[in-house]
């Protein structure tokens, strides 16, 4: 049994969603704890507890720290993304969620009593170490992980920007642990990246939804077309080991490519944690060809936009199957110093689909490609994380009903001898000069097949979208001659 949960070194307990939600569920929660019978029988056992330890502990112990502890264990036994926050943690979340923080930049939980290693976040020194999803920390520096809670193992990877920390490291597929030496930065997270995959066609990636990100999506957005000389082809969004985050920023970008029609609602128990999220008329993208791009690590916030733009048949979704985190986490605080994080609602796609611990399905899976000559590849063995292997993780309101979609995998394609798409058709001059400029820059630069399958499917998908889209538009079928054949 795995008792997991996730965690940002040097940043937030768990990904985050729907932060900036009123505190008026605070008042509300507790207006409705006082109206009802307190449990007399339970508090009075608590109360007998309380006195034993005070008494009987061959230390003594502080009532703060008692009363803290009491607070941590009736959070955390309600689902793996409730938690208290003390004055640390509740500055690490608000820090968090604006894209900067001091750590190593891993995403990181427990399991079996070692430090499993979630995501390394991009650009970061965890990644540039070459840490992996999977990877199992065993030793940090010269102290033993086992037996350690996670949240002391993150303050032993804490610690001052430029001071090194060795992490052992067990890897499936390696014989024997090994060592990773990193040295602690400030992390600043650029949430989104972007670049032309060919011309006509764009590439955007969001590796986290910060408060910003809906801003910062657009500019790209607007950058790419610029760079383009005008309308995009296509686009392909990379939410590839994306954990989560702002509801709002999920929103944000999911109304980016909608004219109409819900994003997403959520269903709690007390009114305020009932809310609906509908877009407002323009598209973005001018209705050209959308490719998402989820896997295993795409999570939560990551999923209300996958979930969206299916719904609406506005994007087509390919990869693996996602993380399958349907809840809502709001903060409560409690004074100006700590807050409790608690789960308020489950959310729905817009066609009321809840895809607690089930994920969303791709409508075309395509798994990462491993190379035999590639040292680092995954293990087939090793099977990432999602939220139904959490410890005590909600149930999916929908029951034992699974989800109707089906995924259509992938027919291999042919490639020309560099691995790479034949021209678009329709091509001109400029574009022709353009690419083969670009080949003679990028003549030691592997092939975008080798150095990232999925993306490479992604695109020949996203041109074979425009090239329906196109013909349908200009190429209609001829009329129907007349036939000259006699009865007889």
């Amino acid at each position: 049994m795995h008792t997991r949960y996730r965690v940002l070194v040097g940043t937030m307990a768990g990904v985050l969603i729907g932060v900036t939600t009123s505190i008026s569920l605070n008042v509300f929660a507790f207006k409705q704890t006082v109206e009802s019978s307190p449990p007399l029988d339970e508090l009075q056992q608590f109360s007998e507890v309380y006195s034993r330890i005070k008494e009987s502990y061959v230390e003594e112990a502080k009532d703060k720290d008692l009363m803290t502890n009491a607070i941590r264990g009736m959070l955390n036994g309600l689902d793996p993304h409730s938690a208290y926050l003390d004055e640390d943690e509740f500055k690490e979340l608000q820090v968090g969620t604006s894209g900067e923080f001091g750590g190593l930049g891993i995403e990181v939980g427990m399991e079996d009593g070692f430090v499993k290693v979630i995501s390394p976040i991009d650009d970061t020194p965890a990644q540039q170490a070459g840490l992996q999803a999977g990877d199992l920390i065993i030793r940090l520096d010269t102290t033993p992980v086992k037996g350690m809670s996670l949240n002391d193992a993150v303050k032993l990877m804490r610690g001052k920007p430029g001071t090194n920390i060795d992490l052992m490291i067990v890897r499936e597929g390696k014989d024997k642990p090994f060592k990773v030496s990193i040295k602690r930065a400030i992390i600043q997270v650029k949430s989104v990246k972007s670049k032309m995959l060919d011309p006509g066609y764009g590439y955007i990636r969001i590796t986290s939804f910060q408060a910003k990100t809906t801003e910062a999506m657009l500019e790209a957005l607007e950058s790419l077309k610029k760079e383009n000389n005008g309308k995009l082809r296509g686009l392909v969004l990379d939410l590839r080991n994306n954990p989560g985050g702002v509801l709002n920023a999920a929103v944000g970008v999911s109304d980016a490519f909608l004219e109409s029609g819900k994003i997403v609602y959520t269903e709690g128990r007390v009114a305020d944690a009932k809310m609906e999220y509908t877009a407002n008329k323009g598209d973005s993208l001018e209705n050209a060809p959308i490719v998402v791009l989820v896997n295993r690590g795409s999570a939560s916030a990551s999923e209300i936009v996958a979930g969206a733009l299916k719904d609406h048949k506005r994007a087509l979704i390919i990869g693996q199957k996602t993380f399958g985190k349907g809840s809502v986490q709001t903060v409560l605080p409690l004074d100006e110093k700590t807050a409790v994080k608690l789960t308020t609602a489950r959310y729905f796609t817009p066609s009321g689909r809840s895809i607690q611990a089930e994920g969303i399905v791709p409508d075309i899976e395509i798994k990462p490609m491993k190379l035999k000559d590639d040292k680092n590849a995954e293990d087939d063995a090793f099977d990432p994380l999602t939220e139904a292997d959490l410890n005590k993780h909600l149930d999916n309101p929908n029951g034992e009903k699974k989800s109707e979609q089906t995924a259509t995998p992938a027919a291999p394609e042919e490639q020309t001898p560099e691995g790479k798409a034949s021209p678009t058709e329709g091509a001109t001059d400029k574009d022709s000069k353009e690419a083969k400029d670009n080949t003679t820059a990028d003549k030691d630069k592997k092939p975008l097949a080798e150095e990232d399958y999925q993306l490479f499917e992604a695109l020949n998908i996203l041109k074979g979208m425009d090239l329906v889209i196109n013909r349908t538009k200009t190429d209609p079928l001829p009329p129907k001659e007349a036939s000259t054949e006699k009865v007889m």
